[in-house]
């Protein structure tokens, strides 16, 4: 047993010829793991009664004969043509509410009953023809759902969810607020897809009615579930293995929370912008979320390029080092396979130039292929020592989609204030103070945390208020920022003062706000004295209960609070009512920390986690994302990649530097 290595196979691209070397090379490099089929609808169905399994069927013998495991697709990540020229309903309307022709990749309406019926048939029929093949491991449905459509199809769709939502127009009219502008709803007919011809007035995030909005996101995101949930159920109907599709991480267009329970377990594509060391945390982060989805259980890093992507305007290769870095970073939040796009580089299209295992000349002397055969070699001697294994957190960041959609569509108080930024933050002052860190969602019980971030936790929702109390009245610390407890679940403000339910707990309340352009900074005095920048968002904070350990400098509120901290029960709940830089956000996040003994002291860029295998024993993965060696601190244990017994002490981390111990005891 070991981690599943590989990734994406796409053979069909190729001459059958080409598919010895690639088996040989894959030997070579100790690819045990195949996805196959992820986009090969229009090869296993020509027409609409047309089916011809006999490529896949060779790619998926092939595999098997080779000792190879297979993750199985569906094909329905793209539409094939027949099938647009026959059902043309099946394309998408955009947000400008032009008609979309054949083309391109995500281009189906989740609405459409043609696409839903005939994705999942031919889900079933390639789960009926290899379910019994014992090299299929798991089923991949669809590939990376995103988008969003605003055809009549989706139209009447919303209506009915609506209708199961709100169960009557009166409920409708009071959550939408319809009263403002006029637009008291007395038919389900009236209502409309907000859009660039209905609601809208500058693009997606500039919209008269947040709450339509924002139930449109809800809807979208449960449209697209529909459509995997139906090609799941096809599956179900001859194999009980594992299905997944594969999320995108921080992608704000699906609420993956409200997805995960349909998985039989987590995957997601890993792409980060660049490589710079800040780049660490963000990917950090999202493997934290991933792992949160379902409670803390492992997850697939299904996709990463091995050196470059293509999509981007520019598009910097990965240095020595850093795909073996960054696979292991995967590892060491909770990934149970290390799965690349592509194995074999796309001889045409738009993925021609996208990194690969093994490039267009089949060679096997790049620096590439040589940097994943030696990462093959060091996941074939870990063995199954990280598998099954879980992070002992103590901290939980709270993440939520409903509020990251609802802070970026209002109107005020700033939209230069971003969700992903306030969030990210906070968790990079966490991840450099080697804080383990559950990313869950607002409804995720917090009985075992003693430490609750919620940063921009713009919308609170049932008894999160009270749950958080209780985090703190049994000696925990809650922490949260500006622009929190504002709205409720309907994106309507809370009547009562700022931060709304969060008031009690917090012991503050904020009467006004100051927003300002990029530039424009308000220093803050923080308690120990050291001075920081605020920008973007200043809020007045007025204690009720709370003590100021942080105050503004400049401005008519100079003197007054900007950070506040307030005795709760045994514990306390912080407020950060201005946009600190992220010096600030380190202090506090450092008081908080140290108060619970959860900081680890060490040096910049050096990444700590632990994780504990179902066998008890405790695993700690130090990473270096710096570019020059640096010296550690390590427990006494066994380096599972070196074969060296560590003594208590000091080791040398080499530049992107990994070492995995098994910690005695």
């Amino acid at each position: 047993m070991k981690l599943p290595f590989g990734g994406d196979y796409n053979p069909e691209q190729w001459p059958e010829a080409v598919w010895d070397d690639d088996h040989r090379l894959f030997d070579s490099a100790r690819i045990d793991t195949l996805t196959v089929g992820v986009f090969t609808w229009a090869l296993t169905q020509s027409s609409l009664e047309a089916y011809d399994f006999s490529t896949l069927d060779r790619i998926v013998g092939r595999a098997a004969a080779e000792g190879r495991q297979v993750c199985l697709a569906t094909g329905t990540g793209a539409m094939p043509p027949w099938l647009v020229r026959e059902f043309p309903e099946v394309t998408r309307v955009d947000f400008e509410g032009r008609e979309k022709r054949y083309g391109g990749r995500h281009n189906h309406c989740p609405s459409s009953p043609v696409f839903r019926r005939l994705s999942a048939r031919v889900a079933g029929r390639i789960a009926e023809r290899y379910a019994g093949n014992p090299a299929v491991i798991a089923w991949h449905v669809n590939n990376e759902y995103g988008g969003s459509c605003y055809c009549d199809l989706c139209a009447a769709a919303f209506r009915d969810w609506l209708r199961k939502r709100y169960d009557d127009l009166e409920s409708l009219n009071a959550a939408w607020n319809t009263t403002f502008w006029s637009h008291t709803f007395t038919g389900w007919e009236q209502i409309e897809p907000p859009s660039a011809l209905t609601e809208h007035w500058k693009g997606p995030d500039f919209t008269a009615f947040q709450g339509i909005t924002l139930d449109y996101h809800r809807f979208m995101s449960d449209a697209l579930l529909s459509g995997y949930l139906a090609e799941k159920e096809a599956i179900r109907r001859f194999s009980a293995k594992p299905v997944t599709t594969n999320f995108m991480g921080l992608f704000r267009p699906i609420d993956y929370h409200r997805w995960a329970e349909h998985l039989d377990f987590v995957s997601w594509d890993n792409y980060p912008p660049d490589d710079d060391p800040a780049t660490a945390a963000r990917m950090a982060l999202a493997h934290d979320l991933m792992r949160g989805l379902k409670g803390g259980a492992p997850f697939w890093l299904m996709e990463q390029t091995p050196s470059t992507t293509a999509c981007r305007d520019v598009n910097p290769l990965k240095r020595p080092g850093v795909m073996r870095l960054w696979s292991w970073q995967a590892v060491a939040h909770g990934a149970d396979a290390v799965l690349f796009f592509q194995m074999r580089a796309s001889r045409g299209a738009c993925e021609k130039y996208h990194g690969a295992v093994i490039g267009h000349a089949g060679r096997d002397d790049t620096r590439v292929f040589r940097e994943v055969a030696a990462l093959g070699a060091e996941l074939e001697r870990l063995g199954e020592a990280t598998l099954g294994a879980r992070t002992p957190a103590r901290v939980a960041l709270l993440f939520d989609w409903d509020s990251w959609w609802a802070l970026e569509i209002s109107d005020g108080p700033s939209r230069l204030v971003k969700y992903l930024d306030v969030v990210l933050a906070h968790y990079r002052a966490l991840w450099r103070m080697g804080a383990d860190v559950d990313v869950v969602a607002v409804t995720a019980d917090l009985s075992g945390y003693d430490v609750v971030v919620a940063p921009a936790l713009h919308m609170v929702k049932g008894d999160l208020a009270g749950r958080l109390e209780q985090v703190a009245a049994r000696g925990g610390s809650v922490v949260t920022t500006f622009l929190s407890g504002r709205v409720d679940v309907d994106d309507n403000a809370f009547l009562m003062d700022v931060p709304g339910p969060l008031g009690p707990l917090m012991g503050v309340r904020v009467d006004e706000w100051d927003s300002r352009e990029r530039g424009v900074v308000n220093p803050v005095r923080l308690a120990d004295g050291t001075l920081v920048d605020s920008s973007l968002l200043f809020e007045l904070v007025i204690p009720t209960t709370a003590e100021p350990v942080g105050r503004y400098e400049n401005d008519f509120y100079a003197g007054t609070p900007a950070v506040t901290r307030n005795t709760f029960g045994e514990g306390h709940g912080w407020y950060v009512g201005a946009g600190l830089e992220q010096a600030g956000v380190d202090w506090v996040m450092r008081q908080v920390l140290d108060r619970h003994g959860l900081a680890l002291p060490y040096p910049e860029h050096v990444e700590a986690t632990l994780r504990v295998a179902p066998d008890g024993s405790r695993l700690r993965f130090l990473l270096n994302h710096g570019a020059e060696p640096v010296e550690v601190a390590v427990e006494a244990g066994l380096d599972l990649l070196g074969g060296q017994e560590l003594q208590q002490g000091r080791v040398l981390l080499e530049p992107y530097g990994v070492k995995v111990i098994r910690l005695r005891g």
